[in-house]
């Protein structure tokens, strides 16, 4: 099964810096998805379970695969929850790139389903994000909660809510 050239390019950023230590150019001819301008996750997986997953909420580069390029050292070096990846992971690391739409305000978790939107909690500065179509999360309750804790905010706090859809790659 070939890989979607935003997920060739995910591994090759990341076979690159985690092997030269060196951060590639995006390539000369871009597929219409990488010249778009969004906010993109990169989420890395090793039989399974999590290694890494770092994104943008919403478009901070020029484009989409100089977000991939970013987010993919990220997710690889910079995910505070492991260490930085090293050579002898890069064999069996499966990759999915998510491509965000625009967030948009949800009245309330009515508007939420966790199998087609994914979530951002918001209370002041703080602000946490789910991925849609997580497995164990399979209700809107769990979304708000685990986004809550991703941002520190206390669980009985009133948060504002958004919602969004992905296009995801494997």
């Amino acid at each position: 099964m070939s890989e979607h050239p935003l997920v060739r390019l995910a591994r090759k950023t990341i076979e690159t810096y985690v092997k030269d230590g060196k951060i590639i150019e995006p390539p000369k001819e871009l597929s219409p998805e990488m010249k778009e301008k969004a906010g993109v996750f990169v989420s890395l997986h090793r039989e399974g379970e999590l290694r890494g997953c770092i994104g943008t909420f919403a478009p901070t580069a020029e484009n989409v695969a100089q977000e991939i390029i970013r987010n993919a050292i990220e997710s690889a070096t910079r995910d505070p929850r492991f260490p930085p990846m090293t050579e002898d992971e890069l064999s069996g690391l499966e990759i999915s790139v998510d491509v965000l739409s625009r967030p948009e305000p949800a009245a309330s978790k009515a508007e939420l389903d966790p199998s087609c939107y994914g979530c951002i909690v918001k209370s002041g500065a703080r602000r946490g994000l789910l991925l849609p179509d997580l497995p164990g999360v399979n209700t809107a309750d769990d979304q708000i909660a685990i986004c809550k804790r991703k941002a520190g905010i206390p669980e009985h706090e009133t948060v504002e809510l958004f919602k969004f859809k992905v296009r995801r790659y494997h």
